[in-house]
């Protein structure tokens, strides 16, 4: 097979799948040249990187059983819709980027429709902390995984699948060269006071669970710290959504948006208050001290608990093994307990600094930092498992 002539299919369903895609076609153009051609399902990253998706991916961002039921009919119609766009551009591999339920659904159409196309995941399930089986089911259905976490690999291993470690894209990130000093000077804030950042995720779910508490939680910080100021960073795929529910809270936000200036806000902010996920990872890399929140769909969370074999859900206390950043999640996640536990950082310069000190020891349990771009990586595996290397 000439490299000119190669074509790879990319499924991706969540805003950091799509910023993954994006990085791994852009690798992949660099080694393969401008005659290498992109198909599949992913967000704007992709999209810019030169993807035309069939479908809009927001309506696949699903966290939660009983949400993942409300939406099977739709999940599985774009299951569909995906395994009939690989048999008219008939790819010569397909990477299937996170997103467990809806990538598992496109490899298992895609595997019965051509046995011989291969198949690679790229991010595989936490099984280290729910639901160990999906590590056999995995192995099952597609030929590789490239995983970003360093204790991934022996678990797929152990399930005959393997593995590539290519590396951790947000360890990957550069905060050197973040201005802490442009959020204070954007904001107006005096070089004294304290500012608290928020980050309520990037699913339109986590927005309308999460920017209630987080709003009274601002409020009732702001009544006991009158010199605070507040700043929102809005991630590209719920700002409209952010910006509307910020309204109605009491004290308006100063609203951040684009990677570059989140990472400036991150090094220049006093605490961060995030919902969990990939940021709290960045937050700690930023150097700021942080509260974990977090809430679900009420049916879902106690299904959720039941499966899970991890007491923490951030990856820095998971790394860590116990809890450095306060989680309050769901029946926690109230406004009082919220402004509490950032109020007790805000106060007391010792535990905020420990508490950095702590996050950043973790991080080191995650992988190297700031090495290479693992799209680098990743796309060297595919090439390899294209032209029927071993990676």
């Amino acid at each position: 097979m000439s490299r000119k002539a190669a074509c790879v299919m990319l499924v991706a369903a969540e805003p950091s799948g799509d910023a993954l895609g994006a990085g791994l076609m852009r690798a992949l153009r660099r080694r393969l040249g401008e005659d290498v051609r992109f198909v599949g399902v992913g967000g704007a990253q992709m999209t810019a990187a030169g993807l035309n998706s069939p479908f809009d991916i927001g309506e696949l961002s699903i966290l939660g059983w009983f949400e993942g039921l409300r939406a099977y009919r739709k999940v599985v119609a774009r299951a569909d819709e995906t395994a009939a766009l690989a048999a008219r551009e008939k790819p010569d591999a397909a990477v299937l980027i996170d997103s467990w339920g809806f990538t598992l659904r496109v490899a298992q159409r895609l595997r019965r429709q051509d046995p011989g196309l291969k198949l690679i995941k790229y991010v595989g399930p936490q099984v280290w902390a729910s639901r160990p089986g999906r590590a056999k089911t995995l192995a099952a259905t597609v030929d590789h995984l490239l995983s970003i976490l360093a204790f991934d690999a022996p678990w797929f291993e152990k399930a005959g699948l393997p593995v590539t470690p290519v590396g951790n894209p947000t360890l990957a990130k550069d905060f050197s060269g973040a201005d802490p000093h442009w959020l204070r000077e954007a904001m107006g804030a005096a070089p004294d006071d304290p500012i608290l950042l928020v980050l309520p995720g990037s699913r339109k779910s986590e927005i309308t669970r999460l920017m209630g508490p987080f709003g009274d939680a601002v409020a009732r910080l702001k009544a006991t710290h009158p010199r605070l100021q507040v700043a929102l960073a809005l991630a590209d795929s719920i700002a409209v959504q952010a910006r509307e529910a910020a309204r109605s809270w009491s004290v308006q936000p100063f609203m951040i948006e684009g990677e570059a200036s989140r990472f400036d806000a991150m090094r220049g902010s006093t605490v961060a208050l995030a919902c969990s996920g990939t940021v709290t990872t960045e937050v700690a890399l930023a150097g700021c001290a942080m509260v974990v929140a977090y809430r679900m769909s009420p049916v879902s969370w106690p299904l959720i608990k039941r499966v899970v074999t991890t007491p923490y859900v951030c990856l820095v206390n998971i790394a860590a093994g116990r809890e450095i950043a306060p989680e309050l999640l769901q029946e926690k996640c109230t406004g009082p307990l919220l402004a509490a536990a950032l109020a007790a950082r805000l106060d007391n310069e010792a535990l905020r600094l420990r508490q950095v000190a702590e996050q950043d020891a973790a991080l080191d349990r995650l992988g190297p930092r700031g090495g290479p771009d693992p799209s680098e990586k990743a796309a060297d595996a595919v090439i390899a498992i294209l032209e029927g290397r071993k990676p």
